[in-house]
């Protein structure tokens, strides 16, 4: 998956990496925050799904401590990291400045 990690967060357009656990609640509250920001974002970011028991190594990599964890890449630079849920207006914002 690293290889595989790499080639996604270096994309033009803004990739926004949601750091889960299926054990987490507030993680399936983000979940479905994420399914209204893609909606409104469109093609202008992709948001993909980290699930730190499987990949620890990524999570470890990328200093992940608590899910959820969103980060916001684009070219392979880290331009955004937080903790905890955010809401739909606050991800929408955040994806569009970086487009």
């Amino acid at each position: 998956m690293s290889q595989k990690f790499q080639e996604i967060i270096d994309s033009e357009r803004p990739v926004l990496i949601d750091f889960f656990a299926t054990w987490c609640q507030p993680c399936k509250v983000q979940s479905s925050v994420l399914t209204t920001v893609k909606e409104k974002v469109g093609e202008t970011a992709r948001i993909i799904k980290v699930d730190i028991d499987q990949y620890p190594a990524i999570a470890s990599q990328y200093g992940v401590r608590s899910v959820p964890t969103l980060a916001v890449f684009k070219k392979g630079e880290l331009l955004y990291k937080e903790s905890g849920v955010h809401d739909v207006n606050r991800l929408t914002q955040l994806l569009e400045q970086y487009a």
